[in-house]
């Protein structure tokens, strides 16, 4: 069976992918992988191809040897990988809890890698992985900084996956947006801390990223800006030293 192997799957990202890859005809079923096992039952009415839920938390151990134990009885073949599962938290490195720090670390970097690396003997050629980034991987970022640390280990991980795999014939995509409005990662990064980002301008919406890095995805692309801001910022961050750019930064969070 082709299936659609979507982490995240609940909510935000991850629950537009599954509704747009719903209608892949290179995708027959959906394995949807998230904490929350009743926004896993309720996405089958949001999509158009059979979904099976696996209610999974990848910062725990025994997750990923679960999904590597189904993967082995199940053998299917993974046209479509989406690593959308992440959080973020704003604020000072200094000033966010340990577990927080750990958890982002964990589900961020650990848990992408371990859910890839477990998918690749399921992959073929014209499989395609988008592993879900950011625009914060492109720079040091003061107010989410540890945030911005892990999705620029993910931005490499991702790159030199596209490189060793082109040989296979499977594209790999890192999937670099800036902030997404109609999300709960905004809400949970701020946590009742509105201040550190007092605004989020030109914000994107999920539909418009998801549509825009799955054309980046078929075009083989080794990483997507699905928007101006980040397209704009990625070529900003490639000319303007880190030296600069990191004050410019905590200049602009407080506008």
């Amino acid at each position: 069976m082709n299936i659609a192997l979507i982490t995240g799957a609940s909510s935000g990202l991850g629950r537009e992918y599954a509704r747009q890859l719903s209608r892949d005809p290179q995708v027959q079923e959906i394995w949807a992988i998230a904490r929350r096992e009743d926004r896993l039952a309720a996405l089958q009415d949001a999509v158009a191809c059979p979904v099976r839920p696996i209610p999974l938390d990848l910062t725990k151990e025994d997750a990923i040897y679960h999904l590597r134990s189904l993967l082995a009885r199940e053998k299917p073949v993974i046209t479509r990988l989406v690593c959308a599962a992440g959080f973020g938290k704003l604020g000072h490195i200094a000033a966010i809890d340990l577990v927080d720090t750990m958890d982002m670390i964990d589900l961020n970097c650990r848990a992408a890698v371990a859910v890839t690396n477990l998918c690749l003997p399921y992959l073929t050629r014209g499989s395609r992985v988008l592993e879900i980034c950011s625009t914060a991987a492109f720079q040091p970022m003061p107010g989410i900084g540890v945030y911005a640390a892990t999705k620029a280990f993910l931005h490499s991980y991702a790159k030199t996956l596209h490189y060793e795999l082109l040989p296979r014939g499977i594209h790999v995509t890192a999937v670099c947006p800036y902030w997404v409005k109609d999300t709960e990662f905004i809400p949970i990064a701020q946590e009742g801390k509105p201040g550190q980002f007092r605004h989020f301008p030109l914000a994107s919406r999920a539909k418009s990223v998801v549509k825009l890095s799955l054309a980046a995805s078929a075009w083989n692309l080794w990483v997507a800006t699905p928007g101006l801001v980040c397209t704009l910022h990625r070529v900003g961050a490639k000319f303007i030293p880190h030296a600069l750019m990191v004050p410019l930064m905590g200049l602009l969070r407080r506008v």
